[in-house]
C-alpha cells in the first residue's frame, strides 16, 4: 500500500479562502498565501486550490491566485475551477501549478480530458466529480455541476468509469450531501467510485474527526484524503491526521 496523501483544500472566492456547508453558506477562512505557507510548513503532502465561482461567473480561473500560492510552497499544487481549454491548462502550468482539476468542463466536453492527458500527461489531469443522492440513478448518485446548482442526469459511477477510460490520472469525488458537514466522508459514494476505476481516488467532503480519515481509507480504498474545514479552523492539524492514520497501520509520508 502506498502512503496516503493528506491534502488541505483552499476553496477560493473573491480572492479569499472560504468554506461552506453543502456548497452554500460560505464563511471566510483567511488569506490563500498565508494558508498555503502554513500547510506547507505543517507537512501537507499536496495542496488543492479550487476557484469555486469561476464557472458560475462564466470566467477562467484567476491565474494570479494560483501563481501567488505556487510561489510560496514546495509541495504539489492542484488547481481547479473555470478550466475549459488546453490553453487554460497550459497557462496554469506556466505559473507553477502541478496538476489541474476539471469538473463542469469535462462534463460539457469529455474529449478535453483525453486531449489534456495526451498533451500534458495523465498524472497531471484530475477530474473532479461533484455528486448528490438521486434514486433515479443506477448507482444512486447523480453528477452535479456549476457549484452543485445543476443536475446533469449522469450517473456518478458511470461517469467516473468513463473519465478513467478517457485518460484522467485521478478522480476527486465530492459528496454534496456531506460537504462541510463534519459528519464524515460519504463512504458509500466514495467507495462506489473507487471500486469502479483503476486510478487513484481522492476522498473529499465531510471530514470532521480523526476517525473519519481512517474510515474512508479503510472502507473505501482511497489514495488520498482531502479536507478543508477541519484544517482551516484548526480543529485538526496535518500531523494529527498523519499520526492517527499511522496508528491504524496506514502508511503516510513523514
Amino acid at each position: 500500500m502506498k502512503p496516503i496523501s493528506v491534502i488541505p483544500c483552499l476553496d477560493m472566492k473573491d480572492g479569499r479562502v472560504v468554506k461552506g456547508v453543502n456548497f452554500v453558506g460560505l464563511r471566510d477562512a483567511g488569506d490563500p498565501v498565508e494558508n498555503a505557507r502554513f500547510y506547507d510548513a505543517q507537512g501537507a503532502d499536496e495542496l488543492a486550490m479550487l476557484d469555486i465561482a469561476a464557472t458560475l461567473e462564466g470566467r477562467a480561473n484567476r491565474i494570479e491566485w494560483a501563481k501567488s500560492v505556487a510561489e510560496v510552497i514546495s509541495i504539489p499544487l492542484t488547481v481547479g475551477g473555470g478550466i475549459s481549454s488546453l490553453d487554460d491548462i497550459r497557462d496554469l502550468f506556466a505559473v507553477g501549478v502541478t496538476k489541474v482539476s476539471m469538473n463542469s468542463a469535462a462534463v460539457k466536453s469529455p474529449d478535453l480530458v483525453s486531449e489534456a492527458a495526451e498533451a500534458f500527461g495523465a498524472d497531471r489531469i484530475v477530474v473532479a466529480i461533484d455528486g448528490r443522492r438521486n434514486a433515479a440513478m443506477a448507482s444512486g448518485f447523480e453528477v452535479v455541476v456549476s457549484g452543485g446548482k445543476k443536475g446533469t442526469g449522469l450517473d456518478c459511477v458511470e461517469w467516473a468509469s468513463r473519465c478513467a477510460r478517457l485518460g484522467a490520472g485521478s478522480l476527486l469525488p465530492t459528496s454534496m450531501d456531506g460537504d462541510g458537514t463534519l459528519a464524515g466522508y460519504d463512504i458509500a459514494f466514495t467507495k462506489a467510485i473507487a471500486d469502479a476505476v483503476p486510478i487513484p481516488v481522492i476522498a473529499s467532503g465531510g471530514a470532521g474527526t480523526l476517525e473519519h480519515f481512517s474510515d474512508v481509507v479503510e472502507q473505501a480504498g482511497v489514495a488520498s484524503v482531502l479536507a478543508a474545514s477541519v484544517f482551516h479552523f484548526r480543529t485538526l492539524s496535518i500531523a494529527q491526521v498523519k499520526d492517527h492514520l499511522a496508528s491504524r497501520g496506514i502508511p503516510v509520508n513523514r
